[in-house]
């Protein structure tokens, strides 16, 4: 078995190919848009290259590429944990423990030659709203950003000395189904409120909305360890990564007295529209998308990111948010279900809300953390 760093344009599309032979026999699979992929690697288009850096590598045994990996490491992140700690991330790989160890190998020493003492994993070179966790429950058609693996990936991780970082929860929300009677009350409560106001998102006044995205974004999760300030770039680039099937409508921000309080961003699930795709997004992908698009609908919602300032939260503002979705969605009569992913175990504020939503268990990530010279 040979590691190659990947480097030309042959490499790339090796990389980005390999998946098609890991999941060829898995139905719930969908591949990703590989420019989607493709932009995590480009400096041009991922603001993390301006306080980090990352590299990636693909395995080749008999002239066939078996498995793949990428290295990261945050600047401003790394630090901010007892052992300096990177990530590696986009690791797909056959149901071999040797061709897996070498991977993780090729990651372990890219990173200690940049420092770090740990690495994360499977993570992104970016925020955790995308490509974040190993899948370890709840192997249905993923959604899209949300990792989907083989079960044997958790087998291939903790042998090789992984242990879990965290757990991620995602739940599963029937849209038709009307919310508990208790959710309904504070949403009513909260709508007589005095200076409590609620807005929409507008691609007209993006600034504006982005602006709001960061001030909320930095004070609801700025306690949370290894939790690095969000720039304007990076919320710039997850609006502009569901924009292809943007609903202004299914994005809202609550303010009180005119400060911004809480958002929930919510889009229609990608995967519906790009299921027979292959990842290529050239002119036959992108005829199949439109025609995707005004035929076959999208019935799934997934909730990407929601936020609450720390002074805001128990406000009730989240539930007010939702039922204005909800009472948009429901004349449309398309939508079927929203997904919550997700959050973590540790976040029992945002586990309670799904809980007070009605929403069920739809799948499971854990995030891993592998310390290379445990103390």
């Amino acid at each position: 078995m040979q590691v190659s760093e990947v480097i030309t344009s042959k490499d790339k599309r090796l990389f980005l190919d390999l998946p098609e032979t890991i999941y060829q026999n898995d139905p719930n699979w969908v591949h990703p848009l590989d420019k989607d992929i493709e932009a995590v690697f480009d400096e041009k288009k991922n603001p993390g290259f301006k306080w980090g850096r990352c590299t990636r590598w693909i395995l080749i045994k008999d002239r066939k590429v078996i498995g793949r990996i990428a290295a990261f490491v945050n600047e401003n992140k790394a630090y901010k944990y007892k052992q300096p700690t990177g990530g590696c991330g986009f690791f797909e790989c056959i149901d071999n423990q040797d061709a897996a160890d070498l991977l993780f190998d090729t990651a372990k020493q890219w990173l200690m030659q940049h420092g770090m003492q740990a690495m994360d994993g499977p993570v992104n070179f970016g925020e955790t709203d995308m490509w974040w966790g190993l899948l370890v429950e709840g192997f249905s058609r993923p959604y899209y950003g949300m990792n989907y693996h083989p079960p044997y990936y958790k087998r291939l991780f903790e042998r090789y000395g992984f242990t879990p970082l965290y757990e991620q929860i995602s739940n599963r929300l029937d849209v038709m189904k009307p919310f508990p009677e208790r959710f309904g009350r504070i949403s009513e409560w909260v709508d007589k409120k005095s200076g409590y106001s609620f807005e929409h998102f507008s691609k007209k006044r993006l600034d504006k909305f982005v602006n709001d995205f960061i001030e909320i974004y930095n004070d609801a999760w700025q306690h949370f360890e290894g939790q690095a300030a969000i720039s304007a770039d990076t919320v710039r680039m997850t609006f502009n990564k569901i924009r292809p099937v943007l609903d202004e409508k299914l994005i809202w921000f609550s303010y009180i007295n005119n400060e911004p309080a809480s958002f929930v961003v919510l889009a229609p699930d990608a995967n519906e529209l790009i299921y027979n795709l292959n990842g290529k997004l050239n002119w036959l992908g992108k005829l199949l998308f439109l025609y995707n698009r005004y035929n076959r609908r999208n019935k799934r919602m997934r909730a990407i990111v929601m936020g609450t300032k720390q002074k805001y939260q128990n406000h009730g503002l989240e539930s007010a948010m939702f039922t204005r979705i909800k009472e948009y969605v429901l004349p449309l009569k398309k939508y079927k279900e929203i997904e919550l992913s997700w959050v973590g175990a540790f976040n029992t504020k945002m586990m309670s809300l799904h809980e007070a939503t009605g929403a069920v268990f739809s799948k499971k990530h854990i995030t891993y953390r592998y310390i290379f010279n445990p103390l």
